[in-house]
């Protein structure tokens, strides 16, 4: 939000100086006159600033994962591109959709701005839909309209996390269709009742030492992480309404740390 802010204000110094010297500084100079160096820097970085502003703001955009959340699906470190447009064409900063193309699907991975602070971009799994009732009980099963997920073990997964080594169970998820890779830890809670926050629309979920339990309004989307005991998202701080969707991640298109990871497809 801050990069985009920052474009935004170079596309208009140097458009605007642009405009200046090319309707009214140019027929001051004599010929033989050079332009001001400022000029000068402005004609030549206003078409490069604009490419880079408008790839960013309606095709693709970098983003770099900062935690654990998505583990095993993406990695610290990696560095992802979202496809912004997949989700429907939005003006910049204000993230107001002025042509619609596609609407998110359960299972998509997808960057959003986080509802308790704008400024700061999230990554989570789309788990519901506008009208869906999720719910996620005590024993870490997820349900979808209560219709519980099939999820098949597929061995242990391990991690560091700062200095500790972390254990955990890996388990291939079937979100309608769409199958994706999980982990669980199987000495962690289900979930942190204590963590979670007064989010606009809090009645539409119930809270009980068994079940978390969202109806999710219209307009808005339930997300989780896919390392679910160690992911604050839906559960903690609610729906991600429409108007801060980003779009949808599809590539990681590096990480310094494990090269082999270049290229790998997010599904």
């Amino acid at each position: 939000m801050i990069f985009a802010q920052i474009l935004i204000g170079l596309l208009l110094l140097t458009g605007g100086i642009w405009l200046l010297d090319k309707f009214v500084l140019r027929a001051r100079r004599t010929e033989e006159a050079v332009a001001p160096w400022w000029v000068e820097y402005s004609r030549s970085f206003f078409p490069v600033i604009l490419a880079v502003f408008a790839l960013r703001s309606f095709l693709f955009e970098p983003f770099k994962i900062p935690s654990g959340s998505m583990i095993p699906t993406l990695q610290v470190g990696d560095y992802i591109l979202v496809n912004k447009y997949t989700y429907g064409i939005r003006l910049p900063l204000i993230n107001k959709k002025i042509v619609s193309i596609n609407e998110p699907q359960r299972g998509d991975v997808m960057v959003f701005h986080y509802p308790e602070d704008p400024s700061t971009d999230f990554i989570k799994r789309v788990i519901g839909l506008p009208g869906d009732v999720i719910e996620y009980r005590s024993d870490k099963q997820l349900l979808v309209n209560g219709v519980a997920q099939e999820r098949q073990p597929t061995g242990q997964y391990d991690y560091e996390e700062g200095l500790n080594l972390v254990h955990t169970s890996r388990y291939q998820e079937n979100l309608g269709g769409h199958a994706h890779s999980v982990i669980i830890n199987p000495d962690a809670s289900g979930f942190n009742l204590g963590g979670v926050a007064n989010f606009p629309l809090r009645e539409a979920c119930s809270y009980t030492l068994q079940a978390i339990r969202c109806t999710v309004p219209d307009g808005h989307y339930f997300m989780l992480g896919d390392n679910r005991d160690n992911s604050r998202d839906s559960r903690y701080w609610g729906f991600v309404p429409d108007n801060l969707i980003v779009g949808k991640a599809i590539l990681v298109w590096w990480n310094l740390g494990d090269l082999h990871r270049i290229g790998t497809s997010i599904d």
